[in-house]
């Protein structure tokens, strides 16, 4: 079987780790289309893609098997319709949209053309998240009281006009990285009863919160911030804990419980997310089975609630 033929839309930071990591699997990038044509071009040359001028000239590409959407996500919206009506699969970064509404209008122009579309939160295609949520499940810890998740990044210390701090481009941390404890506690636990966010909010972004997930009795608590640094997860239940250093992109999770302790060790990179999409595309499937859509619009509608709660909006809405 050939390499699968990516489209890369963006060429900045992630578009560069992706890449990175994707050649050397089954993959190939095979067109790249980016708003400042000199890095594009540059980026393009160094993963054997051709650069184009316009993203439809990328995307509508015969041999392109699917499209790969890493730009800032106030233009997710944009090019992902785009390219679901040029009747492309699309693997979108996340948070694949600013709101709830944009990411149903996507979810939304796919089922029309009938193409697949997912977003690309790469710590769900990981064995180790699945292996916890396996874990959760089948009561290996009891029944769950709580989670605490710190994901706190020292995004403040980026330069000024880096697009996580400005609120033209929906910067902030809810947004860069809050959906990925948010996500986490979703997919194991589903939409909460009640939510609750309490926020800091400065030059129109908000620069960390706290948000409590109520399930009945049992509490997720996320700890989100550009001002701190500080990263793990910990799940504890009647009968057990779960621990995960780094959890967003953990290697390994730690379980302790009255039936003893195990350590499960394994990869979240970005090869084995692009490699599971490229397989469901192959295999005809229109929605992933790692990030399902209820998934992504869930997520979204909890950052929408945060958002409120905060007083947040941003220049455009």
């Amino acid at each position: 079987m050939r390499k699968f033929n990516w489209a890369y839309i963006g060429n900045g930071n992630i578009a560069n780790s992706t890449a990175k990591n994707i050649l050397s699997g089954d993959h190939s990038i095979v067109s790249v289309y980016g708003r400042n044509g000199a890095k594009a071009r540059e980026f393009a040359e160094k993963v054997g893609a051709v650069a184009y001028d316009s993203p439809q000239e990328a995307i509508g590409r015969d041999d392109v098997d699917g499209v790969y959407i890493a730009t800032p996500h106030t233009s997710h919206l944009e090019y992902a319709v785009e390219a679901m009506r040029l009747k492309k699969p699309v693997l979108c970064e996340k948070p694949v949209a600013v709101s709830a509404a944009d990411a149903q209008t996507m979810i939304d122009e796919a089922q029309k053309n009938g193409v697949y579309f997912a977003e690309a939160m790469w710590t769900w295609f990981s064995p180790v998240a699945l292996t916890v949520k396996d874990w959760v499940n089948s009561g290996k810890i009891g029944e769950v009281r709580s989670v605490e998740i710190y994901y706190q990044f020292m995004g403040i210390m980026k330069p000024k006009n880096s697009r996580v701090l400005l609120p033209e481009t929906a910067g902030g941390a809810l947004l860069d990285i809050g959906i990925y404890p948010i996500t986490y506690c979703y997919n194991l636990f589903g939409y909460p009863d009640e939510i609750i966010c309490n926020g800091h909010l400065k030059n129109g972004i908000d620069l960390s919160e706290t948000v409590v997930l109520r399930y009945g009795d049992m509490k997720c608590t996320l700890h989100i911030s550009f001002t701190e640094l500080r990263e793990d997860c910990t799940i504890t239940g009647t009968q057990g804990t779960i621990k995960l250093p780094l959890f967003h992109m953990a290697t390994r999770a730690a379980l302790k419980s009255q039936n003893g302790n195990k350590v499960f060790r394994g990869k979240t990179d970005y090869l084995t997310e692009f490699t599971c999409v490229a397989r469901e595309i192959r295999e005809g499937r229109l929605e992933s089975e790692y990030v399902p859509f209820r998934s992504t619009l869930d997520c979204l509608k909890i950052m929408d609630e945060c958002r409120r709660q905060m007083g947040l909006k941003y220049p455009f809405e």
